[in-house]
């Protein structure tokens, strides 16, 4: 029997997303809370919360596997090291794009934010694809929600 030796990305990146995806959604709690969110013009074709929730969560996952095929199966090269910085900045800007919109309400900085949130996203996908076409693969659907989000959010900002 062989037995695989556990490796510490296998806690340590899904760590990150779950602490990416909580700490977004404490930023998006504090403008629902609030009464703002509920208060402004939004789009008649703006999903429910339940479903973007869903949405997130399924994002979240493949987004996780795609990062641990890279992690694992990328050679350690400057191409892996642009890749792990990308993930991490899309991270980052994950989280500032609920803060922008939803605990700040600036919905103009949040276009813009969005749209550079989708633009690493796209950009991961280029780079993944000649290494890891299923790691790339899992990122498609967040390129594509990333940039339904952002259609969403200019239309939320030109509504109001």
């Amino acid at each position: 029997m062989v037995v695989k030796k556990l490796k510490i990305n296998y806690f340590l990146i899904p760590i990150i997303t779950v602490l990416v995806s909580y700490t977004g959604s404490i930023f998006t709690s504090m403008g629902i809370n609030s009464g703002w969110y509920e208060l402004i013009n939004k789009p008649t074709w703006t999903p429910p919360g339940s479903i973007i929730g869903i949405v997130w969560t399924i994002i979240f996952i493949l987004s996780t596997i795609s990062a641990l095929i890279v992690w694992n199966k990328l050679e350690r090269d400057k191409r892996f090291w642009r890749i792990i910085y990308l993930f991490l900045l899309n991270a980052g800007l994950n989280i500032f794009w609920s803060f922008l919109f939803f605990a700040q309400g600036l919905i103009g900085l949040a276009v813009f934010e969005a749209i550079l949130l989708s633009l690493t996203v796209f950009i991961l996908i280029y780079l993944i694809w000649s290494k890891s076409k299923l790691a790339a693969l899992l990122l498609v659907p967040y390129v594509l929600w990333g940039s339904f989000a952002s259609f969403l959010t200019y239309s939320v900002w030109i509504l109001n």
